[in-house]
């Protein structure tokens, strides 16, 4: 590791915790239906859409209403993506004539699109015009990810409301959300991306002669719209196959610092947005505190992990540092599958980001970190995506885990559990442990389990061993857990693939959803207790620390199993000499 690394981690996580209370707090007042600096320009678009859409904001609905809704939007924009893909041929904005995506293709795109997943079974600027990137996907990305917020919100009410029957208005919240927070941010952030040297055209590709004489297309499009959302909403669907590695997503330094701090910004407001509506911002710093104890501890293995030369390599007896600036990071470190511009210490930055929101972007490939650096980003996945996690899906996550910690701490006391002033009884514990414990490890193990003796899964993996292995774990932790990152070496685009990622993805975002909507319905409805000297205090270090030993150990147990099987024992191997 260098200072200078280490330097850009803190740096970043400051930049982060800077925008944690205006971002909170602005979302606290758009989604209490607050008056905001945007009212006056954007108040007469949003009564407008409310009119068109017959909606009315101040009719609150019950959480079966309001999940019902979620759904029936849900179901709809997945049937108009898969159309748009299908009839891509014959659409307009079609510079390069792409053909219809195939029908296996086109519904696992539109099922991971629909879900907040943006797992990408193909080559962007080689299979999408610009239609679908920007009416079907970017459109996508904007609505998932106002979802995944809104759900949160509606699990806040839960805690904050006393003896009610109703957690707000689905389609209030998703205007709001879309209108007010993300559309504002991503225009600021499209035209700095610009700036930094992204695309935002309708060219047609350009084809040039290189130096050495060979014939070279360059992808051009509307790219910059797209990138922006894909961070800010923790999408992570690129508009290129090379995703945030690419140098017309990702041109400089400073657009990757903008792509990391996008991908946390939301969902570390969210924490103070929660504080906030529950009337306690305490409450809200210490789910802050316990995600960051937990992204700090995922740094902390994955960069060191990157930093170290492969043993085989130290054995052949090749000087690293003659090929390389000894100063520098590279001199001794894992470079492959690595941007130089970004080096070791921002991907390996970048990987553990993205990981910890359900984002996907990736500016690296994780299929050739090390076994311990990869395993970083896979066990991100399956502890729920809940450090700072996806905007929204990571709140409520993580929600579900504090009242699975109080749950425990009640046991130790001999008292009913409480948080939040509200009492937490069989039915939210049921909820929360079918939503935790049976439906998030259920599809990714038996997935996994499938592919991993089926001809047609086993077709899939690059390479032998328990890395292979790795690669199909990733596959089906990133779906289920609404990633879309990949270990890049897995050809999943067959019908096998395409049809099993799909229903992870769709087990893994609605089937999750729905209990946790059950918790938010039971809550608003119960009466909110003053805390007693009984009550187990949810605030300070001791809280946080419980929280990250309930979140490690639900998802680490559950899971050890099969990373002892990938990358702990290929760890061990590689140790030994042998590699994959």
């Amino acid at each position: 590791m260098t200072f200078n690394g280490i330097l850009q981690i803190l740096l970043f996580f400051g930049l982060v915790l800077l925008l944690v209370k205006p971002l909170g707090a602005f979302m606290a007042r758009v989604f209490n239906g607050e008056r905001t600096f945007l009212h006056p320009v954007l108040g007469p678009v949003e009564r407008f859409i409310y009119r068109v859409g017959g909606v009315d904001p101040n009719q609150e609905q019950h959480w079966t209403t309001y999940t019902i809704g979620m759904l029936l939007f849900s179901v709809v924009g997945l049937l108009l993506l898969y159309g748009l893909q299908r009839l891509q041929g014959v659409l307009p904005l079609n510079p390069q004539g792409l053909g219809a995506v195939a029908p296996d293709l086109a519904f696992n795109t539109a099922v991971s699109f629909t879900t907040n997943t943006n797992w990408q079974a193909y080559g962007g600027e080689s299979t999408m015009s610009y239609l679908v990137q920007m009416m079907g996907l970017a459109f996508h990305n904007f609505v998932s990810a106002a979802t995944g917020i809104v759900l949160a919100i509606a699990l806040i009410r839960g805690f904050a409301r006393h003896s009610m029957q109703t957690i707000g208005n689905f389609w209030a919240d998703l205007v709001r959300c879309t209108l007010y927070v993300l559309l504002p941010l991503c225009v600021l952030g499209a035209l700095v991306l610009v700036w930094q040297g992204v695309p935002q055209n309708f060219s047609s590709y350009t084809n040039v002669t290189t130096i050495e004489g060979a014939k070279q297309t360059i992808a051009q499009g509307p790219v910059a719209s797209q990138e922006i959302i894909k961070q800010l909403g923790t999408n992570g669907g690129g508009f290129f196959n090379a995703n945030s590695s690419h140098p017309y997503e990702n041109p400089t330094p400073l657009s990757n610092l903008i792509a990391m701090v996008a991908i946390f910004a939301l969902g570390g407001g969210l924490t103070y947005t929660m504080g906030r509506m529950v009337g306690n911002q305490r409450q809200g710093w210490a789910i802050f505190g316990a995600m960051s104890v937990l992204f700090f501890m995922g740094i902390a293995l994955a960069y060191p992990s990157e930093t170290h030369v492969h043993p085989a390599i130290e054995k052949s007896g090749v000087n690293i540092a003659a090929v390389a600036d000894p100063g520098s990071e590279q001199a001794g470190g894992n470079m492959e599958g690595k941007e130089v511009r970004f080096g070791i210490a921002n991907s390996a930055l970048f990987a553990t980001a993205t990981t910890d929101a359900s984002c996907g972007a990736v500016n690296s490939m994780h299929d050739s970190f090390t076994p311990l650096g990869g395993m970083v980003p896979l066990l991100n996945i399956e502890l729920g995506e809940v450090i700072f996690g996806g905007v929204g899906s990571g709140m409520y996550g993580f929600l579900l885990f504090a009242i699975l910690g109080v749950f425990i701490a009640g046991l130790m006391v001999g008292r009913t559990p409480e948080y939040l002033g509200k009492k937490i009884e069989s039915r939210e514990m049921k909820m929360t442990v079918l939503a935790l414990v049976l439906i998030l490890p259920l599809s990714i193990l038996g997935f996994t389990a499938l592919a991993s003796v089926h001809p047609d899964g086993l077709k899939g993996p690059l390479n032998a061993g328990p890395h292979g292995f790795s690669e199909i774990l990733y596959a089906f932790v990133s779906g289920t857990g609404n990633n879309g990152s990949a270990f890049a070496g897995l050809s999943a685009n067959s019908m096998f693939y395409n049809i099993t990622i799909a229903l992870a993805m769709l087990f893994g975002r609605f089937l999750f959803i729905v209990p946790a909507m059950a918790v938010a319905g039971s809550l608003a409805q119960k009466k909110i207790h003053p805390p007693s000297s009984g009550t187990f205090p949810t605030t300070g270090w001791l809280w946080v620390g419980l929280l990250v030993a309930v979140v490690l150990i639900v998802g680490g147990l559950t899971f050890f199993p099969a990373l002892a099987l990938g990358p702990i024992v290929e760890h061990l191997q590689m140790l030994a000499g042998k590699v994959f």
